[in-house]
């Protein structure tokens, strides 16, 4: 085989291998995928020289590449790694490779355009967990001779990276408040599946992971390729196939922020840095992908690493009715029934007495708490308990005193406000007089109080974000205002270092891993139906391990679907997660304060399993039944959640496996029974599952997760936990 002259660029982690060829003008992506082991020279050379295709007829002279730019200047028709402008001129970037450096982990690329007069710095890291983030700097290099001093324009930038022609089925996620992400699935069709987030945050309806895969990949089996945004504000996500492929390649994924026109506008010293896209492949399937992404998450220094505690938030509990001997009954039942966080909702602050005022003013409101919120924080913490707050530091009420002395303040345009969205609007938190209220504001606050915990929430969409400058134009403002978020969230635990921040955006509108870099879990949602966040919680989990996840324990008749539910259904919903409550305990009878406690305890006992294990969910056949659980790393431990959602015609399920256990082991198998049994849809269970009620149940692993263990046939609405651990 002849040798080539090209260096190539070989980066591994956890069965991972991406390929770089270091040629010039520009590096091509020979391989992303499936490790490749030690690469000689001579594999290097066979990759280089079947990385060529065929010349087409009525195409390009030369075999097409996928380059690590793709741009019209190397013949690619599809989306560009980057767009823009200089004054309506230099809208054909040549870009060429100026340095490299490969660094244990890491790929550092160095390019230039030098038509559009801008360096570019591509860096990929491929992380331990097998999850490759790519980031991407473009620098504008300062007034040289010559130079031309106009703005260029940025557009738009977006990483890409090549999968192969067997990944035609493409899963994103939709949603809306109370049901979000919501899965959809279909055939990778010739063109461009383009989802565009354009609400300021990624929304009810966000994209969250796109991936590509074989046909029929599920949660246990086939090849997978997805991408994450982790970003907090508007993004553009594309899955894209050409009838002529991306060079040898099938197709590309990528993706980045979505930038309004004149947002990024880069002069002569100016820098761009784009956020983290994380790719990921696995050849396991869809729980291959979490898998990936929960040992990326779990491996960060500021990971949480105290056990969750069971909280209890106020909301559904007293909503704005904040009297002080109702609130001080309900910490103490908390605290009977085992709860260790406290969180005080919505209503707290000056002239909130509903959600059409006060917002913007973080100050005690005297009148509801004459003695500020001390009795409350002192009884909390007096129990035990950690004591939290609800906040909404980006947004304000026209009926605020913060928005009467401070209209400049708000993220809209000179022509006026357009329609409110739950009464509010959005805070110009890239003001730094705004931004120095809020951090002054929240500083007192948590010093004042001893504020162990924010519930932070967002919720409205950013319309019409744009901010006055001080040439006195209105200028897009979206991503400033992200950026100044994380500012202000990094300031304020810097101050407090102790102190938690949950991300709630009307539930689940604010997830990605932008925010949860600054964060500690998030708000799936607002909805406590544990028939919607059964599915709710199964999809958050492709991307966040459940200790990151709020899951709360609502009331038996929901809040926000009407839907009345068993209590043992209520129970192990909000198990698998980092677990609540969600209700007023003083409307709950001793008998049902009996179960909250049973379940307490047996949420502690299975937290650090909950919390650190493998989540693992089964393929099954009939839609009506759900197969999930989490299985330490060495499979000694299990516990597993069956349940049923509805009727279907199968009157049995037959042998199920259960998912992450090895053939070869030796268990035993009981029936969790604290959180109370399931309505059986049949005259009795099988006979493992009645003595398993019992006590233990040795039954081996070629059994468990081979074979397939016959599962009781539930009634619509319930759940059944089963625990394994070895023998």
């Amino acid at each position: 085989m002849p040798r080539t002259t090209a260096r190539t660029a070989h980066l591994r982690a956890a069965g991972v291998s991406f390929v770089v060829e270091l040629s010039g003008p520009l590096p091509r992506i020979l391989h992303w995928g499936a490790d490749l082991g030690d690469l000689t020279d001579e594999d290097a050379d066979a990759l280089s020289l079947t990385a060529d295709g065929a010349v087409l007829n009525s195409a390009l002279d030369t075999p097409r590449q996928c380059t690590v730019w793709p741009t019209e200047a190397d013949g690619w028709s599809g989306t560009p790694a980057h767009q823009g402008h200089r004054g309506g001129t230099a809208t054909t970037p040549r870009v060429r490779l100026t340095g490299a450096e490969e660094r244990p982990g890491e790929l550092v690329l160095r390019l230039a355009d030098e038509v559009g007069e801008l360096d570019i710095t591509l860096t990929y890291r491929l992380d331990p967990s097998g999850v490759l983030g790519v980031v991407t700097e473009l620098t504008r290099p300062a007034t040289g001779p010559g130079q031309d001093p106009t703005p260029y324009d940025l557009t738009g930038v977006t990483a890409l990276l090549p999968v192969p022609h067997r990944a035609d089925e493409v899963l994103d996620f939709t949603g809306k408040w109370c049901r979000e992400v919501s899965p959809q699935r279909g055939g990778l069709r010739f063109g461009s599946h383009v989802r565009e987030v354009r609400r300021g945050r990624p929304g009810a309806d966000s994209p969250y992971l796109l991936t590509v895969g074989v046909p029929g990949f599920g949660f246990r089996t086939g090849e997978v390729w997805g991408l994450h945004v982790g970003w907090s504000g508007n993004q553009r996500w594309v899955a894209e196939q050409l009838p002529e492929g991306a060079g040898v390649h099938g197709s590309v994924l990528g993706g980045g922020e979505l930038l309004a026109p004149g947002e990024i506008r880069l002069a002569p010293g100016d820098r761009y840095t784009s956020p983290v896209c994380h790719f990921v492949w696995s050849d396991a399937g869809l729980d291959g992908l979490a898998d990936r992404f929960h040992t990326l998450l779990r491996a960060r220094p500021t990971h949480p690493a105290s056990p969750r505690p069971l909280t209890l938030n106020t909301w559904e509990a007293v909503y704005f009715d904040h009297r002080i001997e109702r609130l001080l009954e309900l910490a103490d039942l908390a605290a009977e029934t085992g709860v260790e966080r406290l969180v005080l909702d919505d209503g707290w602050f000056t002239g909130r007495r509903d959600d059409t005022a006060g917002l913007g003013d973080w100050t005690v409101d005297p009148t509801v708490w004459p003695q500020g919120l001390t009795p409350l924080s002192e009884r909390v913490h007096g129990h035990g308990m950690q004591f939290g707050l609800w906040v909404e530091p980006e947004m304000v009420n026209p009926d605020s005193d913060m928005a009467r002395e401070h209209p400049e303040w708000l993220l809209a345009p000179s022509q006026g406000l357009g329609p409110s969205w739950r009464h509010q609007y959005v805070v110009n938190v890239a003001h730094q007089d705004a931004w120095d209220y809020l951090l002054r504001s929240l500083d007192h606050i948590v010093t004042r109080y001893s504020v162990d915990y924010l519930k932070w929430d967002h919720n409205r969409e950013l319309h019409e974000a744009v901010a006055r400058g001080a040439d006195g134009a209105d200028r897009p403002g979206v991503h400033a205002q992200v950026e100044a978020v994380y500012r202000l969230i990094d300031a304020l635990k810097a101050r407090h270092p102790g102190l938690e921040i949950e991300s709630c955006a009307s539930g689940g509108a604010r997830v990605d891993l932008g925010i949860l870099a600054r964060t500690d879990r998030v708000w799936a949602s607002d909805c406590n139906d544990p028939l919607e966040r059964q599915a709710i919680q199964r999809w958050t989990g492709q991307l966040l391990p459940p200790e990151l996840v709020g899951t709360h324990v609502g009331g038996p008749h929901s809040h926000t679907s009407g839907r009345v539910t068993a209590g043992s259904f209520r129970y192990l919903t909000a198990l698998f997660g980092h677990a609540g409550i969600e209700d007023d305990l003083t409307a709950r009878t001793p008998q049902e304060l009996a179960g909250l406690k049973r379940w307490a305890a047996l949420y502690k006992e299975l937290r650090p399993l909950l919390h650190s294990g493998r989540m693992v969910r089964a393929d099954l056949t009939d839609d009506a039944t759900l197969l999930h659980g989490v299985v330490a790393d060495d499979a000694s431990h299990a516990v597993y959640c069956w349940v049923r959602t509805a009727t279907s015609t199968k009157a049995q399920s037959g042998r199920v496996q259960l998912p992450g256990l090895p053939t070869r082991g030796r268990y035993r198998v009981r029936v969790r029974t604290e959180a109370g049994l399931p309505a059986l849809h049949q005259t009795s269970g099988p006979a493992w599952f009645t003595a398993a009620l019992d006590g233990w149940v040795p039954l081996p692993g070629s059994v468990l997760g081979g074979a397939g263990l016959p599962l009781p046939t539930l009634e619509p609405g319930q759940a059944l936990l089963i625990e394994v651990t070895a023998a």
